[in-house]
């Protein structure tokens, strides 16, 4: 059987990390804050990757970021995942000498159809993940919206999913605006926008609450992972307990051997001293 997963998720808005309800960011604090709350040299053991978004919505300072991603990457042994304006190969470049393990690129899916195959040769197509952001707009269906939700994007959203499934990358990250930061579940019924064989694993994002909600995701066969980007309903050991409620119910998640990891990272601290 194949193994799901678990994504934790952070926003990061110029030097902050942000909460964020359907797109609204609200300030929670800065990277001091996150490593007194989530001490990721042990949260790593309780998720299977983590994702790192910058949502700045204005003047961009991508070094800055860089060096975030960086301070995060301290003692964090799980594969991560940084997107958040990635415009050009020098972009995703940055992000990936900065510690990142993938790219996420979202706008660029449409206004440059051409750098997720540059990514692809570049740095092999499993290393790129596209991220969607969907939003219901009536009973018909929904719509794709790009640059942070700002803009709409005109064609259906099951012709522009198909789309970029044909596009060189090797996840979708299917994100719902409507539930962003709600805690009201995941919207499933924007998996049934998808083809019935997408080729490529699918996260779940928007709208994760509490393990009721993660499990209710993962348990539908056509979610490959699924993640959450609530600061509050997981601080402390709020994610441990979230993965333990999982395991328990029958989810198969990759098991850590924690005694070799801790032994692992006590050794990298010492080099580093």
């Amino acid at each position: 059987m194949l193994k799901k997963r678990l994504i934790f998720t952070l926003l990061y808005n110029d030097g902050a990390f942000m909460l964020s309800r359907n797109f609204r960011l609200q300030r929670v604090g800065d990277l001091e804050w996150l490593r007194k709350n989530y001490d990721f040299s042990r949260i790593s053991y309780s998720i299977d990757e983590l994702v790192v978004l910058d949502v700045t919505r204005e003047n961009r300072n991508r070094e800055k970021f860089c060096e975030t991603l960086k301070a995060l990457t301290d003692q964090c042994f799980v594969p991560i995942a940084a997107g958040g304006g990635v415009e050009s190969v020098v972009a995703a470049r940055q992000l990936l000498r900065s510690g990142a393990d993938k790219i996420i690129i979202n706008s660029s899916l449409f206004d440059d159809s051409n750098l997720s195959s540059q990514l692809s040769r570049e740095f092999g197509q499993q290393c790129v993940i596209a991220s969607i952001d969907l939003k219901k707009e009536s009973i018909e269906g929904y719509s794709v919206w790009i640059k942070n939700g700002s803009k709409a994007k005109e064609n259906s959203a099951k012709f522009l999913l198909n789309q970029v499934l044909e596009q060189e990358v090797g996840e979708i990250y299917l994100n719902s605006i409507d539930r962003d930061g709600t805690g009201q579940g995941f919207d499933q019924e924007t998996l049934d926008y998808l083809p019935s064989k997408v080729g490529k694993p699918i996260i779940l994002a928007g709208g994760a609450g509490n393990a009721g909600h993660l499990l209710s995701g993962l348990k539908d066969s056509r979610v490959d992972a699924v993640a959450t980007a609530n600061l509050f309903n997981f601080v402390g050991d709020g994610l441990k307990k979230a993965r333990e409620s999982l395991v328990n119910s029958g989810i198969v998640l990759p098991m850590w051997n924690i005694e070799m990891l801790s032994s692992i990272s006590a050794l990298d601290s010492v080099r580093a001293d």
